[in-house]
């Protein structure tokens, strides 16, 4: 699915950046960057825009061909991971910050993806997380079809404990990014600190 989606000329996310990580952008460190399931790398060319040293990941080669000829576009670097998050390791202590934008897993696979974020982060690193909830399903504007794909707040206070929550809220907003958010949005968001 995600070959044939990234493998489109056009962007399908579009080509900004997610405005939950630009209102975030004074909170992110400087320095190592790790964007996880970061699809055509809209985010992870922002981030490296504005200083930060990125790694984007994802399981999709289209998509991380399609990061790289943005980040030529602007004029930026970043390195590019192919490969699947069931098998990606994130390196202890090593990241300044990590973000999450739109990552949809199993519920086995992100408990284990969430439990190396809290070991991946350097101390006072920071983690950017913004989901779809459950409600998102009958909104039906993006996102998985399956209610096990989508996040709470409750649930992601569990499967982070250990980082304390600077801003954590479910709340409807409009996303709009390419052909595939377009709309209302029930979405979870979190800024959390190692």
């Amino acid at each position: 699915m995600w070959e044939e989606r990234y493998g489109a000329e056009e962007y399908a996310y579009g080509k900004q950046p997610n405005d939950f990580l630009v209102e975030c952008i004074d909170k992110i460190p400087k320095g190592k960057v790790l964007c996880i399931a970061d699809g055509e790398g809209r985010n992870a060319v922002y981030l490296a825009e504005h200083g930060c040293d990125v790694t984007s990941v994802d399981a999709s080669t289209a998509g991380m061909r399609k990061a790289e000829q943005l980040a030529r576009e602007r004029n930026v670097t970043i390195k590019t991971i192919v490969e699947d998050l069931a098998d990606f390791e994130i390196q202890s202590s090593s990241w300044d910050a990590i973000i999450s934008i739109f990552c949809h897993l199993p519920p086995d696979l992100r408990k284990k993806v969430h439990k190396n974020i809290i070991t991946g982060l350097r101390p006072e690193g920071v983690l950017i997380l913004e989901a779809y909830t459950p409600e998102q399903i009958e909104l039906g504007t993006g996102g998985p079809k399956d209610v096990d794909l989508t996040m709470t707040l409750e649930s992601l206070k569990t499967e982070l404990y250990g980082l304390n929550f600077s801003h954590a809220t479910e709340k409807k907003r409009d996303v709009i990014e390419g052909i595939y958010h377009t709309g209302c949005g029930a979405v979870v968001q979190l800024v959390a600190v190692k």
